[in-house]
């Protein structure tokens, strides 16, 4: 494949919670504790349904459907506070195997984009000391749609200056699996919970990015 083809791979773009870092039991423990104080019973499988890898007002709605939209905002607030304290005091764990993914990509002139629903995505990029790494950042404060709506992929690109067809994206979430191929770009699931086909939209599934290096992105890209 020719370098100038439409086609060929010149960005990558990767979630943040559950691709980068490893904020999923934070998440989900603030969550948690916020929809107990609802008296709401919140497990993980609600998480991974309902919540995960979606904006926080459309994740706390799922669950809080008889609530108004104001009563919905400050239970968001509550979760918000309960993960600033989290993130505050413990060490954020980083996905050491997508940090060096995304090392050897830039190491070839990919472009690297952070894309993320949340709006804590630039506060933990510091803290974990990745913000250099990327080319591009498109978070909560920026979308006005959330996955599985592709405007936060389609923005990404926009920043990147690349078409979407040039494009690798790498979720863990179903809604995100979605909102990337309604972006027309080509997906790689990571399944962290062992349970492969809730992804099955993505074009591949792998359970660690540590089984993909470029040569075997380009080989995929190709095909």
């Amino acid at each position: 494949m020719k370098e100038n083809s439409q086609h060929s791979f010149k960005a990558a773009i990767f979630d943040l919670d559950g691709v980068i870092v490893d904020t999923v039991p934070i998440h989900f423990k603030a969550w948690k504790g916020m929809f107990s104080e609802y008296g709401r019973d919140f497990t993980f499988e609600d998480y991974k349904q309902k919540v995960d890898g979606i904006p926080r007002f459309d994740g706390a709605k799922a669950i809080l459907t008889d609530l108004s939209g104001e009563d919905i905002k400050k239970a968001c607030d509550k979760k918000q506070g309960y993960f600033l304290e989290s993130i505050e005091k413990d060490e954020i764990p980083i996905h050491r195997s997508t940090i060096r993914l995304i090392e050897e990509l830039k190491s070839r002139s990919i472009k690297i984009a952070n894309i993320s629903s949340s709006k804590n995505c630039k506060p933990i990029l510091k803290k974990t000391g990745t913000t250099n790494l990327m080319d591009a950042i498109v978070d909560g404060n920026d979308i006005t749609k959330g996955k599985p709506d592709p405007q936060i992929f389609l923005m990404a690109a926009e920043r990147l200056g690349v078409v979407s067809s040039n494009c690798i994206v790498f979720e863990d979430a179903v809604l995100g699996v979605e909102a990337a191929k309604r972006a027309k770009m080509y997906c790689i699931g990571i399944d962290r919970y062992n349970s492969p086909d809730r992804l099955k939209e993505a074009d591949i599934v792998v359970s660690d990015l540590k089984e993909l290096d470029y040569n075997k992105l380009i080989d995929i890209f190709r095909k």
